[in-house]
């Protein structure tokens, strides 16, 4: 039998991936000190942090990865933290602490001209329905002051984990990454009374200094208009596409008008149109438009986008939003306008 080597061992570990950041132990620098004596191999692990969440596992894994070799009889991993010198080496300080370990395909934001349109409603359902789809999904909440993707997702607000390279955004039930203000607030009421140059660099740290890791799309609900923060998010992150939201009142239609010629302005594409609110269903199946007639095909006309849907009132989704439940609701109606924003910003499996 061939005698086993330190490049065989290696070559096993290479292959065992941090589950967070979705890169090889071999790639982060994390493995040290290879030695084979017989059928016994010694390595050493250097984690990030002693207290990483996933020690366990990475060891664990590491430990059946070099197991799985032919000859291996005993396996022993020893710990170490990495050294300030080492994690730079990974990490930039100037391109943000996590901003080497994300891989993110895509960057959707979603915007409306004015509040109270659904626009959070929009990107929580737009997240909940590519995760459904099989994609890896992250949300950021770009609207600091006025927070509210994480009522949508939990009953209880959890608390995002931190590690030398960054915050580890927070999962839904599902497996959606979700980061918000509100996350780290003491009390989810609690004001955020900041100006504009303060709301600029929180979004900017919710994108480099936030452990996101490899995922297939990341949905940015921005605040309603065209501040500041809207601007930070088309300036300083590589957004693909932009969804309009608006709803059947004139006054809704006006406003997105004046988003939507900012984004164009900025030279960020716009994917299309999202009315909310169009009508609800009466007893006998009739749509009713309880906001007056919808104005939803002039606006996309006058935009030049275009109409990706128009989703009904429902009082359900009030409801189930309310305690957290998002990923409950069957959003059928919004099955077609997801589909059609895949195809526009070119999302495969």
């Amino acid at each position: 039998m061939a005698m086993m080597t330190e490049e065989q061992v290696r070559q096993a570990l290479a292959g065992v991936q941090d589950p967070e950041l979705k890169r090889g132990l071999v790639e982060l620098g994390m493995i040290h000190d290879v030695r084979v004596q017989g059928n016994e191999v010694r390595f050493t692990l250097a984690l990030t942090t002693m207290a990483c969440p996933f020690k366990d596992r990475i060891v664990e894994d590491a430990k059946r990865a070099v197991e799985a070799l032919d000859g291996v009889q005993k396996v022993e991993v020893e710990l170490r933290e990495m050294t300030p010198e080492e994690r730079k080496r990974i990490i930039p300080d100037e391109e943000g602490s996590a901003a080497r370990l994300n891989r993110v395909g895509r960057v959707i934001a979603v915007m409306s001209g004015k509040g109270g349109v659904g626009k959070s409603l929009v990107a929580g359902l737009l997240a909940v329905a590519l995760r459904r789809q099989g994609y890896s999904v992250g949300i950021l909440d770009a609207d600091i002051t006025g927070p509210s993707i994480p009522r949508l997702f939990f009953v209880e607000m959890p608390q995002p984990k931190p590690s030398p390279f960054g915050l580890f955004p927070v999962e839904s039930s599902s497996g959606v990454k979700v980061m918000s203000i509100n996350l780290l607030l003491p009390r989810e009421d609690e004001a955020v009374i900041w100006r504009g140059p303060l709301i600029g660099r929180a979004i900017q740290q919710f994108w480099g200094d936030v452990v996101w890791g490899k995922l297939d799309v990341l949905v940015v609900d921005l605040p309603p208009g065209t501040s500041d923060a809207s601007l930070t998010v088309m300036q300083s992150l590589p957004v693909s596409g932009v969804v309009m939201v608006t709803s059947p009142q004139g006054l809704a239609g006006m406003i997105v008008r004046k988003a939507a010629r900012m984004a164009q302005q900025m030279g960020v594409r716009l994917l299309g149109l999202v009315e909310n609110m169009s009508y609800a269903v009466g007893p006998n199946g009739e749509h009713l438009e309880v906001f007056g007639p919808s104005h939803a095909w002039e606006i996309a006309l006058a935009v030049g986008i275009p109409l990706l849907g128009q989703l009904p009132i429902d009082p359900r989704i009030a409801r189930m939003c309310d305690l957290g439940q998002i990923e409950g609701y069957p959003a059928e109606e919004f099955a077609p306008v997801a589909e059609k924003i895949v195809a526009a910003v070119g999302l495969r499996q």
